[in-house]
């Protein structure tokens, strides 16, 4: 159904109306769709988007280097699995950085994408689940990721409420430009905390040398310094928390040193961790919002301290979908446990291609 929406950035007195990544994303979405009529008036604070049918197959865009393109993975995310056809997405635009307010395509690799196999997200003869893989890592448009998602005639329920014991911690430590000794150092302060935990911690490192990124890329790269950490349970559940350091901004130069990006990490996770619940803070909306598209049956999900852009969340899908979820407090584990029935969205656009 058409979607209106008004004061879109009416309080920003410098630039009122769309930023250019949300115009990116809507000519995205266009790509991706049959059919989308969208209507934007002059000043750019108010959009009138008609949509039309999800068509996917090979689409390539490039994205503005003012956001992560894992900002725009995460909302293509909810929409790849109902297309016509299996997508085959590649975005141009900077990987390595805005991790402070973005989801890296690192991350999603790690946390969302093992979430949507549980909603049975995957190809029906070959059960091969949505793929993402980072082909060229960038501070500057110059980065590539290839994403594939097959496409579902519906979702499956879920009934994840088993936190588990954290049995071991994986991470990756990524830096472009920089010395291969800073992502070294960072694995070390970040095992130096987690070891007082679990022994089994294991973080690879991955750094571009200066020579390597004036090579692959034909824009040279600005340095970056970033930290993904995972806690894996007993259960198969999996925690995930990302920080990142960018020595091109003049006031973090020289007072942030790649032991501190480390414990800082490490301490993010043990938060994560402390909070329990079976997904982290990072993809919980997403988790709320498949619950809501899947099948007319109950769903359930334990997730730790609800986070202010969740809450806003929950609003917004009782808005749209009619979907109120049963919120019920578990003072014992200091945990959540939220239940809904699903609206029974079925993939219409596949139902009449097959």
């Amino acid at each position: 159904r058409p979607i209106l929406i008004r004061n879109i950035h009416a309080d920003n007195l410098q630039a009122p109306g769309l930023q250019p990544e949300e115009a990116s994303f809507l000519r995205l979405i266009d790509k991706l769709t049959n059919g989308t009529t969208i209507e934007i008036n002059a000043t750019g604070t108010q959009l009138r988007l008609k949509p039309g049918i999800l068509v996917g197959g090979q689409v390539e865009h490039d994205c503005p280097e003012t956001r992560n393109v894992g900002w725009f993975l995460e909302g293509i995310l909810p929409l790849a699995p109902f297309s016509k056809v299996p997508l085959e997405l590649t975005l141009h635009g900077v990987t390595q950085g805005f991790t402070n307010r973005d989801p890296s395509c690192d991350y999603i690799k790690a946390s969302i994408l093992p979430i949507m196999e549980k909603f049975g997200i995957a190809d029906e003869e070959t059960a091969s689940p949505p793929l993402l893989k980072v082909i060229t890592k960038s501070t500057t448009s110059s980065g590539c990721v290839e994403f594939s998602c097959p496409q579902v005639k519906q979702l499956l329920p879920i009934d994840v409420t088993e936190e588990g014991k954290i049995k071991r911690i994986r991470g990756l430590a990524v830096s472009t430009r920089l010395p291969p000794t800073a992502t070294a150092r960072v694995a070390h302060a970040s095992k130096g905390v987690l070891h007082r935990l679990l022994p089994d911690v294991w973080i690879h490192t991955d750094a571009t040398s200066v020579s390597k990124a004036k090579h692959t890329n034909k824009n040279t790269t600005g340095p970056s310094l970033s930290l993904l950490l995972t806690a894996e349970s007993t259960t198969g559940v999996v925690l995930s928390t990302e920080c990142a350091w960018n020595p091109t901004n003049q006031q973090q130069r020289g007072k942030e040193l790649p032991e501190d990006l480390g414990v800082k990490g490490a301490t993010m996770l043990l938060q994560e961790v402390e909070c329990g619940g079976c997904v982290d803070s990072g993809c919980q909306s997403l988790v709320l919002l498949f619950m809501c598209l899947g099948p007319e049956d109950v769903a359930r999900i334990r997730m730790g301290t609800l986070s202010q852009y969740t809450i806003s969340s929950l609003r917004l899908f009782q808005q749209a979908f009619g979907v109120e979820f049963k919120v019920k407090a578990d003072h014992e584990s200091k945990t959540v446990l939220l239940s809904c029935l699903g609206t029974g969205y079925r993939n219409m656009a596949r139902a009449s291609n097959d």
